[in-house]
């Protein structure tokens, strides 16, 4: 259960346009220059939906390591796709736990807006919070503690201070950790579900949308409150994996996303 005192972080609101007919939501790409499929797969779906917003719940890089790295080639190939995609359509980004460091620059050249973690999403009669889900999993403490750290603007300078092959390391050591912990059991990298509820409870909603554990799910937390979890994507591994959720004015659907 949520510790005592456990409170909602500021919370941003979001109003859909009445002439909207449908928001998705993806999260966890991990996008890299090595993962081709996933990036031409990502690239296809941002060109050709015709979702009236898409919203990017963390987690769309495998490591972003400053916006001073946007104009080297897979980084600039990246950003080009969520321009094309922001000039159709409007395009949400929420830092996850592998790319807190993308910032304003960046989000300025792609014309995408930052989504505040969490945020309320009111769409089609529907309020919907929304978060990466990191703040949530609390029987991490380790990741907790480190993650803490990392948000505070001593650690963000120091890191941006240094020069970018050095960050790539410090980043591949971060992930090195991550997939450490993940391995250490599904109590510690699920999201605690009284602390949700008290979220929730907060927000004045039912419904929440995360990412970050990798374990697509719709299901009830408690009665009266669901969770919906993104899945990740990797369209290089065998079977293929990835998927968007969609919300209208009938509800949630999952759509698979399909290898190019």
């Amino acid at each position: 259960m949520a510790p005592p005192g456990w409170q909602l972080p500021g919370l941003s609101e979001l109003a859909a346009p009445a002439h909207w007919q449908a928001v998705d939501f993806v999260s966890d790409l991990h996008l890299a220059d090595a993962a081709g499929a996933t990036f031409a797969a990502w690239a296809a779906y941002m060109r050709t939906t015709d979702a009236d917003a898409v919203f990017v719940l963390g987690d769309l890089f495998e490591a972003w390591v400053g916006d001073d790295a946007r104009h080297e080639p897979f980084e600039a190939a990246c950003v080009a796709v969520l321009a094309d995609a922001a000039s159709r359509r409007q395009v949400g980004f929420m830092a996850g736990n592998r790319d807190f460091l993308l910032g304003a620059a960046t989000l300025r050249e792609c014309g995408a807006i930052a989504l505040r973690d969490p945020t309320l999403l009111d769409a089609f009669g529907e309020r919907v919070l929304l978060t990466h889900g990191d703040q949530l999993c609390l029987a991490d403490v380790e990741y907790q503690r480190f993650r803490a750290q990392a948000r505070s603007d001593a650690w963000r300078d120091g890191v941006l201070a240094l020069p970018i092959a050095q960050r790539r390391a410090l980043a591949a050591q971060m992930r090195d950790a991550s997939r450490q912990r993940q391995g250490a059991g599904p109590a510690d990298t699920d999201i605690d579900a009284g602390a949700a509820v008290a979220w929730l409870h907060a927000a004045g909603c039912r419904h929440l949308v995360h990412g970050h554990t990798h374990r697509p799910a719709d299901e009830a937390l408690a009665p009266g409150f669901e969770r919906h979890v993104l899945g990740d994507w990797d369209l290089d591994a065998e079977p293929p994996r990835g998927d968007v959720l969609r919300l209208t004015r009938d509800g949630f659907r999952r759509r698979r996303i399909a290898a190019r």
